[in-house]
C-alpha cells in the first residue's frame, strides 16, 4: 500500500493540460495496487494562505522568542506538512504562468519548506530524502534547449531546488510545451507537435504512475 499526495494549481479545469497529466498518473498509481490511497488537494479551488507570520518559515524549536504564529495559522501548516510527510510519492501539476509558478504552489511551498521540520536539520534530520516527488507542468511556448524562452521556465527550477536540492527528494519533471498553440496565432503552426508532446506526457504519466504505485522506483 501506498500514498500520493496529488496537487493540482492549474485555474482551467476541464480544459487543463497540466490537471490531465497528473490525473493520468493518478490513474495509474491507484490501480497499481487495491489498496493505494490518492489524496487530493486542489490548491486553486481551495487555496493556502500566503505565509501569514514570518515564523512559521521555522520549526517551533527553532524559532527566536517572540514568534508565536497564531494558532490557526500554526494549524494549518501542521495539517499541509503532515499531509506531505505521510506520502510516498507527492504529485505536483501547474502551469506557467507569467514565467513562474502560480502563487498557490508558492503559497503551499512557503508552508512546507521548513528548516527544523522537513528540511535537512541538527533536530529534524531528513524526513522526505529520497521521497519520489514527480512534477507536471504545462507550458505555453517553447521551453526546449534553444529559442528565447529556453531559460524563461522560472516555475520548474524553484520546486526542483527547493524539494530536490534543499529537502532531498528525489526528483522528475514531466512537460508538456505549446500548450497555447490552439489559441494563439503565432504557435498555431506548432499544434501538431503540441499534440504530441502532450501525448508524451500523457504516455509518461501513465506509465511513471504505473511504477510508483507499484513500489518500483
Amino acid at each position: 500500500m501506498s500514498t500520493l499526495l496529488h496537487l493540482d494549481s492549474s485555474a482551467r479545469d476541464g480544459a487543463s493540460e497540466s490537471r490531465a497529466i497528473t490525473a493520468a498518473f493518478a490513474s495509474a498509481f491507484r490501480a497499481a495496487h487495491m489498496d493505494n490511497v490518492v489524496l487530493r488537494r486542489d490548491l486553486h479551488a481551495d487555496p493556502p494562505p500566503h505565509l501569514p507570520d514570518a515564523g512559521l518559515h521555522w520549526a517551533p524549536g527553532l524559532r527566536e522568542p517572540g514568534e508565536r504564529p497564531g494558532w490557526a495559522a500554526a494549524e494549518m501548516q501542521r495539517i499541509l506538512i503532515s499531509e506531505l510527510l505521510a506520502a510516498d510519492v507527492v504529485l505536483i501539476g501547474f502551469p506557467l504562468y507569467n514565467y513562474a509558478l502560480p502563487s498557490t504552489v508558492k503559497a503551499w511551498l512557503d508552508h512546507v519548506h521548513v528548516p527544523g521540520w522537513t528540511a535537512p536539520s541538527a533536530i529534524s534530520g531528513a524526513p522526505l530524502a529520497g521521497r519520489p516527488v514527480v512534477l507536471a507542468t504545462a507550458r505555453g511556448g517553447e521551453y526546449g534547449t534553444r529559442g528565447v524562452n529556453r531559460q524563461r521556465d522560472h516555475a520548474t527550477p524553484v520546486l526542483e531546488l527547493v524539494l530536490g536540492e534543499e529537502m532531498g527528494m528525489s526528483v522528475t519533471v514531466i512537460a508538456a510545451n505549446l500548450t497555447l498553440a490552439n489559441r494563439t496565432p503565432a504557435l498555431a503552426r506548432h499544434a501538431d507537435r503540441a499534440a504530441r508532446e502532450l501525448k508524451s506526457a500523457l504516455s509518461l504519466a501513465t506509465e511513471l504512475g504505473e511504477r510508483l504505485g507499484a513500489g518500483r522506483r
